[in-house]
């Protein structure tokens, strides 16, 4: 049975902890295949060229901006989107928090600025809203909702609740 895609190349990897196998355009981002491949629509395409920080996933547990990272480098890799984050109906403590703290507007940018914030607390880069800001720089709110993403991760670090 033909994939429709000429010169498809057999990608296997784990994407919020199921391991998935598909045949993919050897071209493809890594934010295509996620949300037109596979459904992950929770990662966004905002620039397509790196500069917002909208499509942030989580490969391997850092942060990388999917729409800059080929497919093809998945291969036997982890990758964790926005909706790899959640337990079931039980929100993520950053999810949390950034709706205790009013930290989106839009919520277009919400999912990347999420991905961010719960790697710069794993980091160790939420000591301070400087630190918090200069490590979330990458991610870009046009609706300019950055008190309340500071303060959202600032709470989480300081809670202890990122888990």
């Amino acid at each position: 049975m033909s994939s429709g895609i000429e010169n498809p190349l057999r990608l296997s990897f784990t994407v919020n902890g199921a391991t998935l196998e598909l045949d993919i355009d050897a071209r493809a981002s890594l934010l295509d295949v996620l949300r037109e491949r596979l459904g992950f629509t929770g990662t966004k395409k905002g620039c397509d060229h790196g500069q917002c920080g909208a499509c942030t996933v989580h490969i391997d547990g850092r942060t990388r901006l999917s729409c800059l990272t080929l497919a093809a480098k998945m291969n036997g890799r982890q990758v964790t989107t926005i909706e790899g984050l959640s337990d079931g109906d039980t929100l993520h403590p950053m999810q949390t928090a950034f709706i205790d703290h009013d930290a989106l507007q839009c919520g277009y940018c919400t999912p990347g600025q999420i991905m961010s914030a719960v790697a710069c607390v794993r980091q160790g880069y939420a000591g301070s809203p400087e630190s918090i800001r200069d490590f979330m720089s990458g991610n870009i709110c046009r609706c300019g909702a950055y008190v309340g993403i500071v303060a959202a991760v600032a709470d989480v670090a300081a809670n202890s609740r990122e888990g």
